[in-house]
């Protein structure tokens, strides 16, 4: 599924689940950076729970960014990644959990996928660096002026993929920025932290989803946690709606199209390598102060609230008259599974059906049109009912052939527009460009050497003029210089193009002609259309890979061997009589080590990061799978206009012969190398603040073997298995950085171990065609205006702050007061300044009155009885009343209920779906 095409669609069908991040930056004084409390209240008016950081959509623009220079090097990269989980975390500010997911070993039918992009990354990155060289000799041949060329080593983005040095590297630097921050940030006072390495098998927000399924079908879980998960993916969206949380939000950078990239040779912007022409650089203010700075804003994060999106598809999946019980969750789950068919990490989309066609509209409405046959819902826990499936898709089916011709006329109509446009542009262009003294230079370039400079700008115009209107003896191009005579520097009549339109791939398929059907299979299968059993084939083949991606999403790998065979997919008219067909998967079967992967998914160009044994059977003409790694592949364009989205036409891997060629060179491995390959699990941290430290610091000092439960009242209802860690973090320990440019730790304390928004407004905003701008923060009613730090400081002067009278008191109000928003403070002033608060000092932070988060969450119920120990109120010493009155009716599983933000109202119910418990075995039983 195409990210920016599903995103785009998304939001423009359902705006109002878009929301603009409130963010606070950190402020200078007197040269000093002053970071933002995370501690205090969320600027956005919501308190996050538990922050899930996809970290292999960090690390990649942190690593090789595409709208900046790159960093110099490793250090600076890390440094880089530090930087940007400071943004998020200062951003969403979660209160009881921070989970951070590497990308692991993948399952097999991801590694195709994998596979595909490395070859790829690798062939273009070879590519442009022969492009740019060749360019650069061109321009300093012609005299041109380019910054010295860096003598650095290109930076190989394969390297971050499970078992390289660097990721290996990469987890070192992460367990001393937790532990770090777990000592100085006060925001990760109380707060768990999790990190889910490289070494842990499994796709980072995989990892987080089995996660949060283990958790939530635990007896105590709290219905009412709100999530927060930041990544880029499309496949995030339909896996926060798979959690049927109520509470669940995405965060992510706005995606903004076509953005500014530097010149890979002269660093400017506004032209890529191959147009550059060696200009030099202008001058960036008075004395060129501004050289370093970049044209381009830092980007802005949006949050994606899932709980209006679930709002807007009950709305229109809403049917009457069913013959059976409606349940807005079964049909998400099947509005889920219908998306798999327009495309997704493991299975190439149907032909008939793309994205900016409105193919998820088609299926939804052939969906509600024909549930009155089927009987019931496609999907249940996870488990697809093949035979209504089979219904939608041969609907689907009946329609194949108008939507291919419909296709061609929108892409002949927009060729003709394109023409059109073209032509219109030619028309209004001036068909002689001036030379000479008169031709038209960049900015900053007029003094430039070759400038010529005017004595007679006047003169000159006038002759130019007057030549060029009645002078027949002398070329209509022929530009004169200030004394009269002809310039050797002709001005250049620009020449017609010889064609309107740019060339086409050419497309043997013919989609819209009739016999489609035939001269697909035989162009993309090399098989006879009438060769039944091998559509039979495929077809099964590509049914057990919906079965697959569904259990994926819903219950965790069903197989770490299946993967789909084929690189294009069949059509929907091919999918008669899949009632029948089997959809059980082989049980038992085990990820790939670290190492076993980058054999699978790396080009040979990239096997210096693997060890030289095992790198020579990628280029060794007599090696056994040297058929595996070619030095150039085909690209299909399968009726696409650009490389990057064609088809990859590269050998799938055969398990059973790389398993067979390894052994022989597994016995090369130095003891690092094995440590690399071998599978880890999740990393526990938490600091010296945290009620679970205690415990767990005993069990370090008692050397318990065996694995313990974590006790759920010490931990924000965290449940779970831990057992001790070779290399813990343990107090007093100091913390050497693996950064040269940070310091070590020293003084280490850190153990390492929603409600309706929508209105009856917001349903026609999605149709109205005007432009939709999202609101500011969670609180729809928000004002825009804040007083600043002297507006705080005046209030300190002015009002009485001991007397306890006044709205600016630090007298609790009565319980009455906090039926409002409870995630908004109740005074901005209560919580910024210090002076305001009579009983606490700056320098006593840590001690004074907590902030918010921690504080007694209140509801509209009355009524008292007592709370889970992480959720108590912690005390201070001018309390004004007694804890009990503010402890109301707890909800399921002893927490407090929250006030969600639709006035009281819960649109789902509480306890959610009901899973069953999983396999007790765990994810990392893999002896």
């Amino acid at each position: 599924m195409g990210v920016p095409a599903f995103f785009r669609w998304l939001s423009r069908k359902y705006p109002s689940i878009i929301v603009n991040c409130v963010e606070e930056k950190p402020k200078e004084c007197n040269g000093v950076k002053i970071p933002v409390d995370a501690s205090k209240p969320n600027p956005n008016d919501v308190e996050f729970d538990n922050l899930y950081l996809d970290m292999n959509g960090i690390i990649h623009p942190c690593t090789h960014p595409e709208d900046k220079p790159a960093p110099k090097n490793e250090d600076e990269m890390m440094v880089a990644i530090f930087e940007y989980i400071d943004r998020l975390f200062n951003i969403v500010r979660p209160r009881r959990l921070l989970y951070m997911a590497i990308d692991g070993v993948a399952p097999r039918a991801k590694m195709n996928q994998q596979r595909s992009r490395r070859f790829r990354a690798s062939k273009e990155g070879m590519e442009a660096a022969v492009e740019k060289q060749r360019v650069r000799e061109e321009i300093l041949a012609k005299g041109g002026f380019l910054p010295p060329e860096e003598i650095k080593e290109r930076f190989d983005s394969n390297c971050i993929t499970p078992g390289t040095e660097f990721m290996d590297n990469l987890a070192k630097c992460l367990r001393y920025y937790i532990a770090d921050r777990l000592n100085n940030d006060p925001g990760w006072k109380n707060l768990t932290v999790i990190l889910s390495d490289a070494s842990a098998p499994g796709e980072g927000e995989h990892k987080i989803m089995d996660y949060i399924r283990r958790q939530r079908a635990q007896p105590n879980h709290d219905p009412n946690t709100h999530h927060c998960l930041c990544g880029a993916d499309a496949d995030l969206i339909m896996l926060g709606l798979a959690t049927h949380e109520p509470n669940f939000t995405i965060i992510r950078e706005e995606f903004k199209p076509n953005k500014p990239k530097p010149c890979g040779l002269c660093n400017q912007f506004g032209h890529e390598v191959k147009d550059c022409e060696g200009l030099p650089r202008e001058k960036k203010g008075k004395h060129d102060e501004l050289a370093d700075s970049l044209p381009c804003a830092e980007g802005e994060f949006i949050f994606l609230r899932l709980n209006v999106l679930r709002e807007y598809l009950e709305r229109e999946l809403t049917m009457a008259s069913l013959p059976f019980t409606f349940d807005v969750e079964r049909s998400i789950d099947d509005w889920v599974f219908m998306c798999f068919f327009v495309g997704n990490d493991f299975l190439p989309h149907l032909p008939s059906l793309e994205i900016r066609e409105g193919a998820i509209d088609r299926l939804v409405n052939i969906y509600k049109n024909v549930v009155h046959k089927t009987g019931g819902y496609l999907t249940e826990s996870g488990y697809v009912n093949l035979q209504r499936v089979q219904m939608i898709m041969l609907a689907v089916g009946e329609v194949e052939d108008s939507i291919f011709k419909k296709r061609k006329d929108d892409e002949d109509s927009f060729r003709r527009r394109q023409k059109e446009k073209r032509k219109r542009m030619k028309r209004d262009q001036p068909a002689f460009t001036p030379s000479g003294i008169l031709t038209p230079h960049a900015l900053g370039s007029r003094n430039s050497p070759g400038s010529q400079v005017a004595s007679n700008p006047r003169q000159a115009a006038y002759e130019m003029r007057m030549q060029n209107n009645s002078s027949p003896s002398i070329s209509p191009n022929t530009s004169f210089t200030s004394d009269g005579s002809p310039s050797p520097i002709g001005g250049i009549k620009r020449k017609a193009e010889d064609s309107d339109s740019e060339p086409e791939p050419e497309d043997n398929v013919r989609l819209w002609e009739a016999g489609w059907k035939q001269r697909y299979y035989k162009n993309k299968f090399d098989v006879d259309a009438a060769d039944e059993k091998f559509r039979r084939k495929v077809v099964q083949s590509y049914v057990e890979g919906l079965c697959w991606v569904l259990r994926y999403y819903y219950q965790g790998c069903a197989s770490w061997k299946w993967y789909y065979p084929f690189h294009y997919a069949p059509f929907a008219s091919d999918f008669e009589g899949i009632a029948d067909m089997p959809s059980d998967f082989e049980k038992g079967t085990k990820p790939f080590k670290p190492l076993e992967q980058l054999m699978g998914v790396f080009p040979a160009a990239s096997g210096n990061f693997l060890p030289p044994s095992w790198r020579k059977l990628m280029s060794d003409p007599d090696s056994s799978i040297i058929d595996f790694y070619p030095e150039d592949f085909a690209i299909d364009l399968n009726g696409k206009k650009y490389a990057w989205q064609g088809v990859a036409l590269l050998p799938f891997v055969d398990e059973r012969r790389l398993r067979a060629a390894l052994e022989e060179v597994y016995p090369d491995l130095t003891p690092e190398e094995n440590r690399r390959n071998s599978l880890g699990g999740d990393v526990l941290f938490v600091g010296k603040h945290h009620p679970l430290h205690d415990f767990i610091l005993e069990l370090y000092q008692t050397g318990s073997a065996e694995p313990v439960d974590v006790p759920p009242e010490l931990c924000h209802g965290i449940q779970g298995k831990f057992s001790l860690d070779e290399e813990a973090i343990l107090p007093d320990q100091v913390v050497c950085s693996p950064v040269p440019m940070l310091r070590d730790l020293t003084q280490n304390t850190a153990i390492r171990k929603p409600a309706a928004v929508l209105k009856p407004s917001d349903w026609e905003k999605s149709s109205n065609g005007r432009q939709w701008k999202p609101q500011l923060g969670f609180n729809r009613d928000r004002r825009p205006v804040h007083l600043d730090q002297a507006a705080f400081r005046t209030l300190g002067h002015v009002m009485p702050r001991g007397s306890g009278a006044g709205m600016y008191s630090n007298a609790a109000p009565p319980p009455a007061t906090y039926q409002g928003n409870l995630y908004r403070p109740l005074l901005r002033g209560q919580a910024q300044i210090p002076k305001l608060m009579s009983n606490m000092r700056p320098q006593d932070s840590w001690r004074g009155p907590p902030p918010l988060f921690q504080q007694q969450r209140f509801d509209r119920g009355v009524g008292a009885e007592p709370l889970l120990p992480w959720n108590r109120m912690i005390q201070t010493q001018n309390a004004a009343f007694p804890p009990n009155q503010y402890q109301m009716l707890a909800g399921p599983g002893g927490y407090p209920p929250r006030r969600d933000d639709r006035g009281g109202r819960q649109g789902y119910p509480r306890e959610g779906r009901k899973y069953p418990l999983p396999p007790p075995s765990g994810r990392y039983s893999w002896n």
